[in-house]
């Protein structure tokens, strides 16, 4: 069975940092897909960042390019994403999805977390 927890969400004031973590189990890290996706009240949930876990290409949304790092490490079967220069509009529901196909890091994932939620104040 597919599990992934997500660590590591709060309170940040604008311009500070988090680290997310998502710990995965119950299947071939290698073999998969990991993004984290975001969703603020009354919006649609989407895809902030994925890493293959073979290759270790990234992708990030515009809207965090420069300010989110995605990276993965396979031995512990987790995945981060540290986010700095944070602002209000990054205020939602981060969750961690794991596929084994490319979904292009859209919010089509087959397993998902219960997500953390991130908070930043103006």
């Amino acid at each position: 069975e597919v599990q992934l927890v997500e660590s590591g969400g709060g309170l940040v004031q604008a311009g500070g940092s988090l680290r997310l973590s998502c710990a995965a189990s119950g299947f071939t890290f290698d073999d998969y897909t990991i993004g984290w996706f975001r969703q603020a009240p009354g919006k649609e949930r989407e895809g902030v960042s994925c890493i293959s876990s073979s290759d270790g290409s990234t992708y990030y949304a515009d809207s965090v390019k420069g300010r989110f790092t995605i990276s993965s490490d396979n031995a512990k079967n987790t995945v981060y994403l540290q986010m700095t220069s944070l602002k209000p509009e990054d205020t939602a529901i981060y969750y961690c999805a794991a596929d084994p196909m490319d979904r292009l890091c859209l919010p089509t994932f087959g397993s998902w977390g219960q997500g953390t939620q991130v908070t930043v104040s103006s």
